[in-house]
């Protein structure tokens, strides 16, 4: 017996646990709409935009650890995803997009709502394709998961014409499937690992750096024992922040860009650095040439193509992050560190990351630690900026805390609505979103989505007037030439929107702080709130800066620190 492709599609869904879609409709994808209509198991949550669409999808990945699933229509829906399509790129987010696309007779006739979105995104997916065959529709559903979530995560989008959508085939969904020349490592070279430890024990100065892909690989607890079990001190990517808790004797905070200057220092003379799940992007190494310059370096990494891209190391593992470290606990010693270790303690007494605000009270710093104290957050989420950097700076994000920021791309307008699809994905957990009013206004217009799902979350607004990390390198690096960063009026009397009649005209609470005993106040209003999003507008000082700064390209040993 035979099905139409849009009943394979949500057999598909359905035979892979899928409980909810973030979907927005449209001409081509009104018949899987139609089916899905039938399926009340499976919710939809209908965004007011596809990119917030596919970044609420990415927040429900991140908070689930399952595939986040979303369905645009062709032309515009499917281009307004490529933003996301390449966030979840960058920072490894399992999603698999269904777009879908004009019948088959029509492609490349430039039809109405035509893009060949599969030939745009090549680049930006682990795997792509338009179905052309009916038959062949239920193995590529089963492959799109399988790739999607499977060795180092990714997106994957399919592309599905609506003839296909209508058209009979087989109604057999595969339990299993194989794909010829895509075998991602389960493995660990044995060999390599102990090589690699070799070397770390050799180390007089031995320093672990550790990334998002610890995380990914669920093996934070693993990567504690280790380090503990080594006595060997460990700093972390942004990515990888939240996998020691802030005040651990062996964590020295996150190193790069904006990173601690013990940290940098440390990354700086260590004599052997030993990374696990982190790509050595520019923000982490600044000036290559100066990076880790007397170092031997071990990368372990679940992705091939990683290893030795950026910095050439001296012992490669291509391995799963839990994998490795799981194995290596079974011979793993203390190493004499202890002078090293106090070493780089000496330097974070030295440099301590401290606030150095024009505003003492009203400071980000304050700000951020009296959100962590009363609210006391399980999910954190930020959008991209100056608050970013403030939040993995000063916030206790611990073990015990979901971490949900845009890394490698820098997507402003990620923040909010991945909060949602975080709380949708875990609506047990306290979520709290960090943006800024830059980043804020790209996508504020999904408050109507948290409204109309319930969504209790509570939007921390860090109001400067300013794209602030834009203005702070026009300030530190361009003579204070400010153009086109402040956000208000042209003569400087006015801002929009009003962020607290905003917030009252979709039902919710709103709250404005502007001084330092407002700030605990508005905290805890927030908190009794048990059914509607809350949204606070703190307003700071524009001329608040993010230190340590390092100038793009420059060496981590040449942090700017006031």
């Amino acid at each position: 017996m035979d099905i139409a492709g849009r009943k394979m599609v949500v057999k598909a869904l359905k035979a892979e646990g899928v409980d909810r879609v973030f979907a927005y409709p449209g001409g081509m994808v009104t018949d899987i709409f139609d089916e899905l209509y039938k399926t009340p198991e499976i919710k939809l949550v209908l965004p007011r935009h596809e990119q917030a669409l596919i970044h609420e999808a990415e927040g429900y990945a991140r908070a689930t650890k399952r595939p986040g699933v979303c369905l645009v229509t062709s032309g515009p829906g499917a281009t307004n995803i490529v933003t996301g399509l390449a966030d979840a790129h960058f920072d490894s987010i399992p999603l698999v997009v269904i777009t879908g696309q004009v019948p088959l007779p029509l492609i490349g006739n430039d039809a109405f709502q035509e893009v060949d979105i599969v030939g745009m995104t090549r680049s930006i997916t682990k795997y792509g394709v338009t179905v052309r065959d009916r038959a062949e529709l239920g193995r590529i559903l089963k492959m799109a998961f399988y790739i999607a979530s499977s060795g180092r995560p990714g997106p994957v989008l399919i592309d599905i014409p609506k003839d296909i959508q209508v058209m009979g085939g087989p109604v057999e969904y595969p339990e299993k499937i194989g794909i010829r020349g895509y075998k991602p490592n389960t493995s660990v070279h044995l060999g390599q690992l102990k090589k690699a430890y070799k070397l770390l024990r050799s180390g007089k100065k031995p320093l672990i750096l550790a990334g998002g892909g610890v995380k990914i690989s669920g093996a934070e607890k693993l990567l504690r024992t280790f380090v503990e079990r080594t006595n060997v001190p460990v700093v972390t990517t942004v990515m990888g922040r939240g996998l020691f808790p802030c005040d651990h004797e062996l964590y020295f905070g996150n190193c790069g860009m904006h990173g601690e200057y013990a940290a940098n220092m440390a990354v700086s003379g260590c004599d052997v650095l030993f990374s696990i799940g982190t790509r050595f992007n520019d923000r982490i190494t600044g000036d290559l040439a100066e990076f880790a310059p007397n170092a031997k370096i071990v990368h372990i990494d679940v992705d091939t193509s990683s290893i030795s891209r950026n910095v050439e190391v001296d012992v490669p593992v291509v391995a799963d992050a839990g994998l490795a470290i799981n194995t290596m606990l079974e011979y793993a010693e203390p190493q004499n560190a202890d002078r090293w270790i106090e070493m780089i303690r000496e330097w974070r007494d030295e440099h301590p990351l401290m606030s150095q605000s024009v505003s003492e009270n009203m400071s980000p710093c304050n700000i951020m630690k009296k959100i962590s104290e009363v609210l006391k957050p399980d999910t954190v989420v930020t959008d991209v900026g100056q608050h970013q950097m403030w939040v993995s700076q000063y916030m206790d994000v611990g073990p015990d805390t979901l971490f949900i920021t845009s890394g490698g791309l820098g997507t402003m307008g990620f923040g909010f609505p991945a909060a949602i699809g975080a709380k949708l994905g875990a609506p047990e957990r306290r979520v709290v979103c960090v943006t800024g009013d830059g980043g804020f206004q790209m996508n504020m217009q999904e408050m109507a989505t948290a409204v109309v799902e319930g969504v209790n979350l509570t939007v921390c607004v860090i109001n400067n007037g300013f794209l602030g990390m834009v203005r702070q390198q026009q300030q530190m690096f361009y003579g204070k030439r400010y153009v086109a960063t402040y956000l208000g009026t042209k003569d400087h009397d006015g801002y929009w929107p009003d962020f607290v009649k905003w917030a009252e005209s979709y039902g919710i609470k709103g709250i404005r702080v502007t001084k330092p005993d407002e700030i605990v106040p508005a905290l805890k209003c927030a908190a009794r709130e048990k059914e509607m999003p809350v949204l606070i507008e703190f307003v700071i000082s524009s001329d608040e800066l993010v230190l340590p700064a390092l100038k793009s390209g420059a060496p981590l040993s040449d942090m700017i620190l006031r």
